[in-house]
Protein backbone atom coordinates (compact mmCIF):
# COMPACT_ATOMS: atom_id res chain seq x y z
CA UNK A 1 0.00 0.00 0.00
CA UNK A 2 1.37 3.37 -0.43
CA UNK A 3 2.01 5.97 1.99
CA UNK A 4 -1.01 8.02 3.02
CA UNK A 5 -1.31 11.37 3.06
CA UNK A 6 -2.15 13.38 6.26
CA UNK A 7 -4.71 15.60 6.35
CA UNK A 8 -5.42 17.91 9.53
CA UNK A 9 -8.14 20.45 10.01
CA UNK A 10 -7.40 23.73 11.33
CA UNK A 11 -10.01 26.58 12.75
CA UNK A 12 -7.36 28.96 11.89
CA UNK A 13 -7.11 30.51 8.23
CA UNK A 14 -4.68 29.86 5.82
CA UNK A 15 -1.64 32.28 5.24
CA UNK A 16 -2.11 35.00 2.74
CA UNK A 17 -0.22 33.36 0.28
CA UNK A 18 -2.47 30.83 -0.76
CA UNK A 19 -4.87 33.05 -0.76
CA UNK A 20 -7.72 34.88 0.45
CA UNK A 21 -10.02 32.27 2.07
CA UNK A 22 -8.47 29.35 0.90
CA UNK A 23 -9.74 26.21 1.95
CA UNK A 24 -6.59 24.25 1.23
CA UNK A 25 -3.11 24.82 2.34
CA UNK A 26 -0.17 22.74 1.99
CA UNK A 27 3.16 21.07 3.76
CA UNK A 28 5.86 18.64 3.04
CA UNK A 29 3.52 15.94 5.35
CA UNK A 30 0.03 16.63 3.61
CA UNK A 31 -2.54 19.27 3.56
CA UNK A 32 -4.35 21.15 5.59
CA UNK A 33 -8.19 22.12 5.49
CA UNK A 34 -9.24 25.16 6.62
CA UNK A 35 -12.92 25.93 8.32
CA UNK A 36 -14.74 28.99 7.56
CA UNK A 37 -17.52 30.78 9.51
CA UNK A 38 -20.31 29.39 6.33
CA UNK A 39 -20.76 26.57 4.80
CA UNK A 40 -18.41 24.39 7.30
CA UNK A 41 -19.16 21.21 5.74
CA UNK A 42 -19.62 21.43 2.63
CA UNK A 43 -16.17 23.22 2.30
CA UNK A 44 -15.10 20.60 3.94
CA UNK A 45 -16.27 18.36 1.63
CA UNK A 46 -15.19 20.50 -1.73
CA UNK A 47 -11.67 20.32 0.06
CA UNK A 48 -11.89 16.47 0.20
CA UNK A 49 -13.06 16.47 -3.56
CA UNK A 50 -9.99 19.19 -4.80
CA UNK A 51 -7.75 16.95 -2.91
CA UNK A 52 -9.20 13.75 -4.92
CA UNK A 53 -8.77 15.11 -8.02
CA UNK A 54 -5.02 15.70 -8.12
CA UNK A 55 -4.98 11.88 -8.18
CA UNK A 56 -4.36 11.26 -4.15
CA UNK A 57 -5.36 7.78 -3.48
CA UNK A 58 -4.97 7.23 0.34
CA UNK A 59 -5.59 9.94 2.95
CA UNK A 60 -5.08 9.72 6.63
CA UNK A 61 -7.21 12.18 8.72
CA UNK A 62 -5.24 13.45 11.74
CA UNK A 63 -5.53 15.62 14.80
CA UNK A 64 -7.84 16.64 17.35
CA UNK A 65 -10.37 19.24 15.49
CA UNK A 66 -11.94 16.90 13.15
CA UNK A 67 -15.54 15.71 14.64
CA UNK A 68 -17.72 12.57 13.20
CA UNK A 69 -19.51 15.14 11.03
CA UNK A 70 -16.31 16.83 9.24
CA UNK A 71 -14.54 13.24 8.83
CA UNK A 72 -17.72 11.81 7.23
CA UNK A 73 -18.36 15.16 5.53
CA UNK A 74 -14.50 14.66 3.92
CA UNK A 75 -15.27 11.04 2.88
CA UNK A 76 -17.98 11.68 1.25
CA UNK A 77 -16.50 14.50 -0.56
CA UNK A 78 -13.15 11.97 -1.26
CA UNK A 79 -14.34 8.60 -2.60
CA UNK A 80 -15.54 7.99 -5.61
CA UNK A 81 -16.63 4.42 -7.65
CA UNK A 82 -12.97 3.24 -7.77
CA UNK A 83 -11.72 4.12 -4.65
CA UNK A 84 -14.41 3.47 -1.66
CA UNK A 85 -11.54 2.56 1.10
CA UNK A 86 -9.47 5.55 1.01
CA UNK A 87 -9.72 7.28 4.48
CA UNK A 88 -7.83 6.16 7.97
CA UNK A 89 -10.52 8.00 10.50
CA UNK A 90 -9.23 10.14 12.88
CA UNK A 91 -9.98 8.79 16.78
CA UNK A 92 -10.36 11.60 19.05
CA UNK A 93 -12.54 13.05 21.97
CA UNK A 94 -14.81 14.78 19.30
CA UNK A 95 -14.93 12.05 16.95
CA UNK A 96 -17.54 8.76 17.48
CA UNK A 97 -15.81 5.88 15.90
CA UNK A 98 -18.59 3.72 16.18
CA UNK A 99 -21.00 5.72 13.74
CA UNK A 100 -17.91 6.46 11.54
CA UNK A 101 -17.68 3.03 10.82
CA UNK A 102 -21.36 2.36 10.37
CA UNK A 103 -22.32 4.96 8.23
CA UNK A 104 -18.97 3.61 5.83
CA UNK A 105 -20.29 0.51 5.69
CA UNK A 106 -23.81 1.04 4.96
CA UNK A 107 -22.55 3.71 2.59
CA UNK A 108 -20.29 1.65 0.90
CA UNK A 109 -22.44 -1.02 0.49
CA UNK A 110 -25.27 1.39 -1.33
CA UNK A 111 -22.56 3.04 -3.46
CA UNK A 112 -21.04 -0.80 -4.33
CA UNK A 113 -25.10 -1.58 -5.31
CA UNK A 114 -25.63 1.91 -6.95
CA UNK A 115 -22.40 2.19 -9.49
CA UNK A 116 -22.61 -1.24 -10.53
CA UNK A 117 -23.21 -2.42 -13.60
CA UNK A 118 -26.95 -3.52 -14.69
CA UNK A 119 -25.19 -7.32 -15.16
CA UNK A 120 -24.05 -7.69 -12.18
CA UNK A 121 -26.81 -6.02 -10.20
CA UNK A 122 -30.33 -7.41 -11.46
CA UNK A 123 -33.47 -7.67 -9.54
CA UNK A 124 -32.92 -11.12 -8.50
CA UNK A 125 -29.48 -10.41 -7.45
CA UNK A 126 -30.10 -7.29 -5.76
CA UNK A 127 -32.96 -8.81 -3.41
CA UNK A 128 -30.14 -11.46 -2.47
CA UNK A 129 -27.40 -8.82 -2.00
CA UNK A 130 -30.12 -6.57 -0.11
CA UNK A 131 -30.94 -9.98 2.48
CA UNK A 132 -27.90 -11.12 2.86
CA UNK A 133 -26.14 -7.29 3.98
CA UNK A 134 -28.95 -7.22 6.74
CA UNK A 135 -29.05 -10.74 7.91
CA UNK A 136 -25.27 -10.34 7.96
CA UNK A 137 -25.68 -7.34 10.43
CA UNK A 138 -27.99 -9.53 12.63
CA UNK A 139 -28.35 -12.61 11.88
CA UNK A 140 -30.87 -13.96 14.63
CA UNK A 141 -33.45 -11.66 14.11
CA UNK A 142 -33.76 -11.60 9.71
CA UNK A 143 -35.92 -13.71 7.41
CA UNK A 144 -36.69 -12.67 4.34
CA UNK A 145 -38.66 -14.71 1.04
CA UNK A 146 -37.77 -13.22 -2.51
CA UNK A 147 -41.32 -13.88 -4.71
CA UNK A 148 -39.82 -14.49 -8.44
CA UNK A 149 -41.54 -14.62 -11.97
CA UNK A 150 -45.01 -15.77 -12.12
CA UNK A 151 -45.07 -16.56 -8.35
CA UNK A 152 -45.55 -12.53 -8.70
CA UNK A 153 -48.91 -12.92 -9.85
CA UNK A 154 -50.10 -15.95 -8.10
CA UNK A 155 -49.92 -12.95 -4.91
CA UNK A 156 -51.24 -10.27 -6.81
CA UNK A 157 -48.15 -8.14 -7.27
CA UNK A 158 -49.21 -7.02 -10.32
CA UNK A 159 -47.29 -4.18 -11.24
CA UNK A 160 -43.51 -5.37 -10.53
CA UNK A 161 -44.37 -8.64 -12.66
CA UNK A 162 -45.23 -6.18 -15.45
CA UNK A 163 -42.71 -4.35 -15.61
CA UNK A 164 -40.31 -6.83 -15.64
CA UNK A 165 -41.41 -9.03 -17.52
CA UNK A 166 -39.85 -7.76 -21.18
CA UNK A 167 -36.65 -9.50 -19.78
CA UNK A 168 -35.06 -12.97 -19.60
CA UNK A 169 -34.12 -12.19 -15.79
CA UNK A 170 -37.23 -12.23 -13.85
CA UNK A 171 -38.94 -9.46 -11.62
CA UNK A 172 -38.67 -10.18 -7.97
CA UNK A 173 -40.75 -8.62 -4.53
CA UNK A 174 -37.92 -9.13 -1.57
CA UNK A 175 -40.11 -8.94 1.45
CA UNK A 176 -37.72 -8.61 4.38
CA UNK A 177 -38.52 -9.05 8.39
CA UNK A 178 -36.00 -7.60 11.23
CA UNK A 179 -37.28 -8.38 14.06
CA UNK A 180 -35.20 -8.08 16.95
CA UNK A 181 -37.82 -8.59 19.58
CA UNK A 182 -38.15 -12.94 19.71
CA UNK A 183 -41.83 -11.96 19.66
CA UNK A 184 -42.61 -13.52 16.11
CA UNK A 185 -46.44 -11.82 16.67
CA UNK A 186 -44.69 -8.81 17.60
CA UNK A 187 -46.08 -5.19 15.57
CA UNK A 188 -44.33 -3.90 12.67
CA UNK A 189 -43.09 -0.67 13.70
CA UNK A 190 -42.11 0.51 10.00
CA UNK A 191 -41.95 -1.00 6.67
CA UNK A 192 -39.50 0.58 4.11
CA UNK A 193 -40.35 0.16 0.38
CA UNK A 194 -37.53 0.71 -2.34
CA UNK A 195 -37.85 1.02 -6.23
CA UNK A 196 -35.57 -1.55 -7.44
CA UNK A 197 -35.16 -1.13 -11.68
CA UNK A 198 -31.97 -2.39 -12.20
CA UNK A 199 -31.93 -0.90 -15.32
CA UNK A 200 -34.44 1.46 -17.12
CA UNK A 201 -34.52 1.67 -20.96
CA UNK A 202 -38.17 3.33 -20.92
CA UNK A 203 -39.23 0.06 -22.39
CA UNK A 204 -41.54 0.79 -25.52
CA UNK A 205 -40.96 5.05 -24.26
CA UNK A 206 -37.83 4.26 -24.71
CA UNK A 207 -35.21 6.96 -23.51
CA UNK A 208 -32.50 8.26 -25.94
CA UNK A 209 -29.22 7.36 -25.59
CA UNK A 210 -27.59 9.87 -23.41
CA UNK A 211 -30.71 9.72 -20.79
CA UNK A 212 -29.83 5.71 -20.73
CA UNK A 213 -26.88 5.54 -19.89
CA UNK A 214 -27.17 6.15 -16.10
CA UNK A 215 -29.76 4.05 -15.47
CA UNK A 216 -28.04 1.29 -13.62
CA UNK A 217 -28.77 3.63 -10.88
CA UNK A 218 -32.78 3.37 -10.88
CA UNK A 219 -32.58 0.72 -8.14
CA UNK A 220 -31.40 3.81 -5.71
CA UNK A 221 -34.28 3.59 -3.95
CA UNK A 222 -33.87 0.04 -2.88
CA UNK A 223 -30.33 0.72 -1.99
CA UNK A 224 -31.56 3.62 0.12
CA UNK A 225 -33.58 1.92 2.58
CA UNK A 226 -31.63 -0.83 2.47
CA UNK A 227 -29.09 1.42 3.97
CA UNK A 228 -30.81 3.26 5.94
CA UNK A 229 -32.09 0.45 7.67
CA UNK A 230 -28.43 -1.29 8.19
CA UNK A 231 -27.44 2.15 9.91
CA UNK A 232 -30.14 2.13 11.89
CA UNK A 233 -29.42 -1.88 12.90
CA UNK A 234 -26.24 -0.47 13.64
CA UNK A 235 -26.93 2.55 15.84
CA UNK A 236 -29.47 -0.33 17.96
CA UNK A 237 -33.21 0.01 16.56
CA UNK A 238 -35.08 -2.47 18.50
CA UNK A 239 -38.56 -1.97 16.55
CA UNK A 240 -39.81 -4.66 14.18
CA UNK A 241 -39.43 -3.57 10.61
CA UNK A 242 -39.81 -4.62 7.31
CA UNK A 243 -38.43 -4.15 4.29
CA UNK A 244 -39.93 -4.89 0.52
CA UNK A 245 -38.15 -3.95 -2.73
CA UNK A 246 -39.58 -3.89 -5.95
CA UNK A 247 -37.11 -5.05 -8.52
CA UNK A 248 -37.25 -5.11 -12.56
CA UNK A 249 -35.34 -4.53 -15.30
CA UNK A 250 -37.57 -2.06 -17.90
CA UNK A 251 -36.46 -3.84 -21.13
CA UNK A 252 -38.29 -4.43 -24.57
CA UNK A 253 -39.49 -7.52 -26.23
CA UNK A 254 -42.41 -9.36 -27.00
CA UNK A 255 -43.51 -9.90 -24.03
CA UNK A 256 -42.98 -6.22 -22.09
CA UNK A 257 -45.57 -4.24 -21.41
CA UNK A 258 -47.03 -1.84 -23.66
CA UNK A 259 -48.90 1.41 -23.87
CA UNK A 260 -52.61 1.03 -23.63
CA UNK A 261 -52.23 -1.74 -21.65
CA UNK A 262 -54.43 -1.61 -18.40
CA UNK A 263 -53.55 -3.64 -15.09
CA UNK A 264 -55.75 -4.40 -12.33
CA UNK A 265 -54.19 -4.61 -9.26
CA UNK A 266 -54.59 -6.10 -5.66
CA UNK A 267 -56.49 -3.13 -4.19
CA UNK A 268 -58.76 -2.94 -7.33
CA UNK A 269 -57.55 -0.29 -9.11
CA UNK A 270 -57.15 -0.09 -12.18
CA UNK A 271 -53.98 1.72 -14.08
CA UNK A 272 -54.30 2.53 -17.89
CA UNK A 273 -50.39 2.77 -19.14
CA UNK A 274 -49.82 5.93 -21.09
CA UNK A 275 -45.99 5.55 -20.61
CA UNK A 276 -44.04 2.42 -19.98
CA UNK A 277 -40.83 4.95 -18.98
CA UNK A 278 -43.47 5.85 -15.79
CA UNK A 279 -42.20 1.87 -14.88
CA UNK A 280 -41.18 2.94 -11.04
CA UNK A 281 -44.65 4.05 -9.36
CA UNK A 282 -46.17 0.86 -11.02
CA UNK A 283 -43.88 -1.59 -9.35
CA UNK A 284 -44.10 0.74 -5.74
CA UNK A 285 -47.76 0.71 -5.58
CA UNK A 286 -47.17 -3.64 -5.24
CA UNK A 287 -44.93 -2.26 -2.48
CA UNK A 288 -46.79 0.13 -0.87
CA UNK A 289 -49.87 -2.43 -0.38
CA UNK A 290 -46.96 -4.97 0.76
CA UNK A 291 -46.30 -2.37 3.42
CA UNK A 292 -49.45 -1.82 3.95
CA UNK A 293 -50.53 -5.00 4.98
CA UNK A 294 -47.94 -5.67 7.49
CA UNK A 295 -49.96 -3.06 9.41
CA UNK A 296 -47.13 -0.67 10.09
CA UNK A 297 -48.22 2.47 11.44
CA UNK A 298 -44.76 4.52 9.27
CA UNK A 299 -44.60 4.04 5.84
CA UNK A 300 -41.14 5.56 4.22
CA UNK A 301 -41.05 4.82 0.32
CA UNK A 302 -37.70 6.15 -1.65
CA UNK A 303 -37.22 6.02 -5.51
CA UNK A 304 -35.10 7.78 -8.32
CA UNK A 305 -38.58 8.33 -9.72
CA UNK A 306 -39.62 11.44 -11.88
CA UNK A 307 -36.91 14.06 -13.21
CA UNK A 308 -39.91 16.39 -12.25
CA UNK A 309 -38.14 16.45 -8.95
CA UNK A 310 -34.82 17.34 -10.29
CA UNK A 311 -36.16 19.96 -12.33
CA UNK A 312 -37.41 21.17 -8.91
CA UNK A 313 -35.11 20.83 -6.42
CA UNK A 314 -32.03 20.39 -8.18
CA UNK A 315 -28.99 17.61 -7.49
CA UNK A 316 -28.36 19.02 -3.78
CA UNK A 317 -32.08 18.11 -2.87
CA UNK A 318 -34.37 15.01 -2.58
CA UNK A 319 -37.62 16.03 -2.24
CA UNK A 320 -40.53 14.62 0.18
CA UNK A 321 -44.45 13.90 -0.41
CA UNK A 322 -47.08 13.07 2.27
CA UNK A 323 -50.45 13.87 2.87
CA UNK A 324 -49.42 13.42 6.67
CA UNK A 325 -47.68 17.05 6.82
CA UNK A 326 -46.52 16.95 10.41
CA UNK A 327 -44.87 13.54 9.34
CA UNK A 328 -43.29 15.70 6.01
CA UNK A 329 -42.31 17.98 8.34
CA UNK A 330 -41.06 15.93 10.78
CA UNK A 331 -38.54 13.94 8.04
CA UNK A 332 -37.34 17.57 6.43
CA UNK A 333 -36.19 18.37 9.96
CA UNK A 334 -34.47 14.93 10.39
CA UNK A 335 -32.55 15.33 7.03
CA UNK A 336 -31.54 18.20 8.30
CA UNK A 337 -30.33 17.21 11.65
CA UNK A 338 -28.74 14.36 9.77
CA UNK A 339 -26.91 16.38 7.04
CA UNK A 340 -29.01 16.01 4.26
CA UNK A 341 -30.89 18.42 2.51
CA UNK A 342 -34.59 17.64 1.75
CA UNK A 343 -37.43 19.80 0.53
CA UNK A 344 -41.42 19.58 0.37
CA UNK A 345 -42.82 19.56 -2.65
CA UNK A 346 -47.04 20.02 -2.66
CA UNK A 347 -48.99 16.87 -2.34
CA UNK A 348 -52.81 16.62 -1.90
CA UNK A 349 -55.42 14.19 -2.19
CA UNK A 350 -56.79 15.30 -5.63
CA UNK A 351 -53.55 15.17 -7.22
CA UNK A 352 -54.81 11.22 -7.18
CA UNK A 353 -57.11 12.78 -10.40
CA UNK A 354 -54.16 14.71 -12.36
CA UNK A 355 -53.34 11.48 -14.66
CA UNK A 356 -56.71 10.55 -15.95
CA UNK A 357 -58.27 7.92 -18.28
CA UNK A 358 -61.11 6.80 -20.57
CA UNK A 359 -60.15 3.88 -19.87
CA UNK A 360 -59.49 3.28 -16.19
CA UNK A 361 -59.41 4.67 -12.86
CA UNK A 362 -56.20 6.17 -13.73
CA UNK A 363 -53.22 6.53 -16.36
CA UNK A 364 -49.82 6.00 -14.87
CA UNK A 365 -48.91 9.66 -16.03
CA UNK A 366 -49.94 12.08 -18.63
CA UNK A 367 -49.15 11.14 -22.28
CA UNK A 368 -46.46 14.31 -22.08
CA UNK A 369 -42.83 14.94 -22.26
CA UNK A 370 -41.62 14.26 -18.43
CA UNK A 371 -45.36 13.66 -17.47
CA UNK A 372 -46.85 17.64 -17.89
CA UNK A 373 -46.76 20.08 -15.48
CA UNK A 374 -46.65 19.36 -11.55
CA UNK A 375 -44.82 15.53 -12.69
CA UNK A 376 -43.33 14.70 -9.12
CA UNK A 377 -46.42 15.40 -7.66
CA UNK A 378 -49.00 13.62 -9.89
CA UNK A 379 -46.27 10.74 -9.39
CA UNK A 380 -46.62 11.10 -5.92
CA UNK A 381 -50.54 11.37 -6.01
CA UNK A 382 -50.42 8.04 -8.27
CA UNK A 383 -48.81 6.44 -5.07
CA UNK A 384 -51.14 7.54 -2.80
CA UNK A 385 -53.53 5.41 -4.00
CA UNK A 386 -52.42 2.80 -2.66
CA UNK A 387 -51.51 3.53 0.99
CA UNK A 388 -53.85 3.07 3.80
CA UNK A 389 -55.48 5.70 6.44
CA UNK A 390 -55.43 7.96 3.88
CA UNK A 391 -51.82 8.57 3.97
CA UNK A 392 -51.55 8.88 7.40
CA UNK A 393 -48.25 7.71 8.37
CA UNK A 394 -46.95 7.93 5.12
CA UNK A 395 -43.64 9.27 3.01
CA UNK A 396 -42.11 9.50 -0.11
CA UNK A 397 -39.02 10.25 -0.97
CA UNK A 398 -37.92 11.08 -4.58
CA UNK A 399 -34.10 10.71 -4.57
CA UNK A 400 -32.75 13.82 -6.95
CA UNK A 401 -29.68 13.51 -4.88
CA UNK A 402 -28.89 10.08 -4.89
CA UNK A 403 -27.08 10.08 -8.18
CA UNK A 404 -24.39 12.30 -10.39
CA UNK A 405 -23.95 11.42 -13.62
CA UNK A 406 -20.48 13.58 -13.74
CA UNK A 407 -18.26 14.66 -11.12
CA UNK A 408 -19.31 18.47 -8.99
CA UNK A 409 -17.16 20.25 -6.64
CA UNK A 410 -18.53 17.77 -4.20
CA UNK A 411 -19.12 15.04 -5.03
CA UNK A 412 -17.62 12.09 -7.37
CA UNK A 413 -19.84 10.75 -10.37
CA UNK A 414 -22.05 8.25 -9.41
CA UNK A 415 -23.86 7.67 -6.09
CA UNK A 416 -24.39 10.06 -2.89
CA UNK A 417 -26.25 7.86 -0.49
CA UNK A 418 -28.16 11.29 -0.13
CA UNK A 419 -31.43 9.92 2.14
CA UNK A 420 -29.65 6.83 3.90
CA UNK A 421 -29.34 9.12 6.87
CA UNK A 422 -32.65 10.18 6.96
CA UNK A 423 -34.39 6.84 6.42
CA UNK A 424 -32.37 5.77 9.59
CA UNK A 425 -33.00 9.01 11.55
CA UNK A 426 -37.00 8.68 10.66
CA UNK A 427 -37.26 5.12 11.88
CA UNK A 428 -35.18 5.80 15.01
CA UNK A 429 -37.15 9.09 15.95
CA UNK A 430 -40.86 7.66 14.28
CA UNK A 431 -40.95 3.49 14.90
Amino acid sequence: MSEKFLVQLSEQGAAAHWGEKAALSFTEQGATVHLTEQDTLKNVQKAARTLANQGLKNIALVGDVWCTETQWAFYQGFVSPKNLDAIEFVENAKTDGKELASLKQAATWARQMINGTADDIFPESLAGKAAEFIQSLAPEHVSYQIIKGDALLEQQWIGIHAVGRGSERPPVLLALDYNPTGDENAPVAAALVGKGITFDSGGYSIKASEGMLGMKCDMGGAATVTAGLALAINRGINKRIKLFLCCAENLISGHAYKLGDILTYKNGTTVEIVNTDAEGRLVLADGLMAASESGAPLIIDAATLTGAALVAVGQEYNALFGLDKELVRDVQDFAEQEMEAAWPLPLEKWHQQNCPSPYADTANSRPQKGGGYGGASNAAGFLSRFVPNEGKGWVHIDLAAAFNMGSTSEWAAGATTQGMRTVARTLLEKA
